[in-house]
Order: C-alpha cells, then sequence, then structure tokens
C-alpha cells in the first residue's frame, strides 16, 4: 500500500502539498474554541468518553461510559454512564495521549485528530480518483476536499465521522488496487479499513454497490472466482456483530435507534425530498451552483462514471433507509461527501472541456466561486459558540466545587452545558430529590427559572449572577 501510495504522490508532490498545507490551514480555524458549536450535543458525548477514560484507572475499551446519567438516551436509568455507540478505539488512543501528557486540551487534541485524519482521507481520495479518472480530476477533487465549507467543519469535528471516512475510503481504494493486482497486502488493508469504519459506523455497509461494481468491472479477470471477494464482508463484518451483541448486557448505555430509520415517517415524501437533495445536497454541500457540476457529469459516461454511479446509488440507499436521521441531522450526511467532492471535480472538468469558448475558463470560475460563496453561507455559523454562558457557569463551578460531584446542570436534555461543568450527572432538571437520592449534591443552570428559584429557598447557594447560579443541593437552609 505505501508503495503504491508513494509513486502517486511523487508525481505531483508539490501540488498536493500545496492543497495540504491549505487544507490543514482552514481546518486550524477556533480549533481551540469551546465545545459549545454545531451539534454540540453529539459531539459532548463523543468527547466526554474520552475525558472518563482519561480520569479512570485504566481503559477499558468494553466499557464505555461517559457523563450522562440520566435515562434520556436509552429510556432507562444508567447510573454507570455507560456509553455503547461506537466501538470507542478512537477514544482510547486519544486517552492514551492526554494520559501521557496531562496538560493538553481535551477538545482541541481531539479535534486536531480529526484534521490529521481528514488530511489522510484527502491523500486517499487522490490517490483513488487518480486510479479512476487521472491526475487532473484526482488534483481537483482534493483541491475541492480541501476548501467545501462542509468539509472543512466537519474535519474538525469531535464525532466517529471524519475516521469512518478515512477507514471506508482507504477500504475502496484498497479493494480497487486489489480486483487489479490479485495481491493480499491491498486485500489485507481492505478488509481492515472496512472493519474498523462497521466497527465506528454500520452504515458502511451503504457502500456495498461500490465494492460490487468493482467486481463486475473487474470480469474480465475472473475476480468473481477469486474466495476472498465473498469472504470479505464476513471478515470485515463479524467485528461489528460482535460488538452490537455485546452491547445488548449493557441496554441502559445503548441509545434508542429506530426513530432512525422512519420515526416521523417523512421517507420519500416531498419534505425529505426537500430537506435531503435541496436543503442539505444543493444548499449546504454544493452552494446550489455546484449542483451543475455535479449534473456536468452525464456528458462522459466512462468507466469510472459507472463506478462513481454505484457509489451515488449506495448514498441513495442510504437517504431512503435511514430517512429520519438524515433529516434530523446534517451530520449524517458525511458519509455522502467523498462522491459529492468527486462528482464536484469530474463535472467542474466536463463543465469547462465542453464550453468550448473563449470565456469557457471565466464562466468556469464564476459557477465554481459562486457555489464556495454560497456554500460558505450556510455554515459560517457552524463554528459559533452558541451557549457561551454555559461556559461562563462551567468555568465558576469547577472552582467551587470537587470534581468527583455529580450535578444537575438543566437544559432539557442537551447534554452540552453538563459537558462544561466537567462533571457527570443530569443533564435534565425535575425530581431533584430522586437525583440528590442518586449522588446529585450540586444544581447548576443559567436560567433562574421556577425551579432554580424553587431550590435556592431550600438549599444554599454556592454563587449567582445574570449567567448562572449554583446551588450545593446537600446544605438545606435551616
Amino acid at each position: 500500500m505505501l508503495k503504491k501510495l508513494k509513486k502517486a504522490l511523487s508525481q505531483t508532490g508539490l501540488l498536493l502539498g500545496l492543497i495540504l498545507l491549505l487544507a490543514l490551514t482552514l481546518r486550524l480555524y477556533r480549533l481551540d474554541s469551546p465545545l459549545a458549536d454545531w451539534h454540540a450535543f453529539r459531539q459532548v458525548d463523543t468527547a466526554s468518553v474520552t475525558r472518563e477514560y482519561v480520569k479512570a484507572e485504566k481503559i477499558d475499551l468494553l466499557r464505555p461510559q461517559y457523563h450522562d446519567l440520566s435515562n434520556i438516551q436509552s429510556g432507562l436509568d444508567n447510573p454507570k454512564g455507560y456509553r455503547m455507540v461506537e466501538f470507542p478505539f478512537v477514544n482510547g488512543f486519544l486517552a492514551l495521549i492526554l494520559r501521557q501528557w496531562p496538560n493538553l486540551d481535551l477538545v482541541t487534541v481531539s479535534r486536531l485528530a480529526s484534521v490529521l485524519t481528514s488530511l489522510g482521507t484527502l491523500v486517499l481520495l487522490f490517490a483513488l480518483v487518480k486510479e479512476l479518472s487521472g491526475l487532473k480530476t484526482a488534483l481537483l477533487t482534493a483541491l475541492i476536499y480541501a476548501i467545501l465549507p462542509y468539509s472543512v467543519y466537519y474535519s474538525r469535528v469531535v464525532l466517529p465521522e471524519p475516521y469512518f471516512l478515512f477507514f471506508s475510503t482507504l477500504s475502496i481504494w484498497q479493494f480497487y488496487l486489489f480486483a487489479q493486482s490479485r495481491k493480499f497486502g491491498h486485500y489485507l488493508f481492505a478488509c481492515l479499513g472496512l472493519a474498523l469504519a462497521a466497527l465506528l459506523k454500520p452504515f458502511v455497509v451503504f457502500l456495498a454497490p461500490v465494492y460490487l461494481i468493482i467486481i463486475w468491472q473487474a470480469r474480465q479477470k475472473a475476480l468473481w472466482r477469486d474466495p476472498r471477494i465473498y469472504l470479505l464482508p464476513v471478515l470485515a463484518f463479524a467485528p461489528m456483530f460482535w460488538w452490537r451483541e455485546w452491547i445488548k448486557n449493557f441496554p441502559q448505555g445503548v441509545p434508542a435507534s429506530d426513530w432512525l430509520f422512519n420515526g416521523n415517517n417523512i421517507r420519500l415524501t416531498p419534505a425529505w425530498w426537500r430537506w435531503l437533495f435541496y436543503e442539505r445536497l444543493g444548499k449546504l454541500f454544493l452552494g446550489y451552483f455546484g449542483l451543475i457540476f455535479v449534473f456536468s457529469n452525464f456528458w462522459r459516461r466512462s468507466r469510472d462514471f459507472y463506478f462513481y454511479g454505484a457509489w451515488w446509488l449506495g448514498v441513495i440507499l442510504y437517504f431512503v433507509v435511514i430517512a429520519t436521521g438524515n433529516v434530523q441531522h446534517d451530520y449524517y450526511q458525511n458519509l455522502a461527501l467523498p462522491i459529492v467532492v468527486i462528482s464536484f471535480a469530474r463535472g467542474l472538468l466536463l463543465f469547462y472541456e465542453k464550453l468550448k469558448t473563449k470565456f469557457a475558463l471565466a464562466l468556469t470560475l464564476l459557477v465554481f466561486s459562486s457555489s464556495l460563496y454560497f456554500a460558505h453561507q450556510a455554515v459560517k455559523g457552524y463554528f459559533n459558540v452558541n451557549h457561551p454562558e454555559y461556559v461562563v457557569a462551567g468555568q465558576a463551578l469547577d472552582k467551587l466545587v470537587d470534581p468527583q460531584v455529580l450535578v444537575i446542570a438543566p437544559a432539557m436534555g442537551d447534554t452540552q452545558f453538563l459537558f462544561q461543568t466537567n462533571r457527570r450527572g443530569w443533564p435534565i432538571g425535575f425530581e431533584i430529590e430522586d437525583k440528590i437520592n442518586k449522588g446529585a449534591s450540586i444544581y447548576v443552570s443559567s436560567s433562574y427559572d421556577w425551579e432554580a428559584k424553587a431550590l435556592e429557598e431550600k438549599y444554599q447557594v454556592l454563587a449567582k449572577n445574570s449567567d448562572y447560579i449554583i446551588i450545593d443541593l446537600k446544605a438545606a437552609k435551616p
């Protein structure tokens, strides 16, 4: 694998190096800002698994825990805070780094790891597209992946998605090379990449059409007769199935997920079409004008066209099956990012080549820049800290109380406030006496509502200002 990658890079090392430098620079934007930006509710849950590993005596990958002790996500009380979603090998690796260098900031390290992983994905996409579509398309693919606003933001989030894209792209590239050479090394990396991607997100199964088209296009080499291609899904998905069986032993730590499929009956309705193909792919990814380049792909139906078409088929099947999840959260569309970027690049070149006028370059650049501008307008707010009062309250609480106390940080079930307290507990109020019996000793709120007022009457107030109130639930007033 390394020899093949080195050969691909040696021919265009300087250009690709500049693209990587540009990608890195863009992704360092607000790298050290608080973890309170877009989709912070999901990011803090991921980050808190790493933080609990840092605090724990040992890193137990089979029993990951996080900060939320409530029953909100699974419907069951979760007194030990189990977090049974993706297999936490990434969290464990980051925890090892943070335990070795405790002065490093968890959020900054986590984001930087995502950034570096995304740069690896950029190189893999370049290598894959170079094999399929040539050097120009590969370089343009790398450039668009580097600067596309959606790609920039989601390449520096504290989520499994950057790692999922890396391992799934690695697997596809290596399986393609295996189909050409039958070398065991390519097969091994294809299998390993697919297995790690599946442990992070079982949704990698929707990329099956890509593997099938590779087999079909290698039919003259009789790849279908090689027993290893039938063994690949068994080897790759066995760890994922084992993990999914294992987490059944901790039902209190498994978030409800049935709603992801079609919980609100939105599948294939006009709203589904609008949200996924207009709001997300058209507006968020491509800034409207980029759709011109995507549709330009139909001008050349060569061998690579059918390869990319199979990739699109997998993405559309994913949208259809995981209908509500995709409509509800835009980070679910990360699975589509590689093929969107490739289609953007390939279509841009075809658009330019087909114009055949002296204004071709100017018009292509106009459409390209318009696409980036409007995509940036859609994404730029994602970097904002949406609840600075949570950060301020968390910093104040950190100075006042013991690190081991359990807290109530009500935010209607949103755990980003709880994360800022640097402690475990409950992200919702109500039934305060029950939570006290379960170990809660501190109540912190950024809203001076009826509940905060009632507790203020009954318990000692440790701190209070316009941003927050911190109450000691173990110190009742006489």
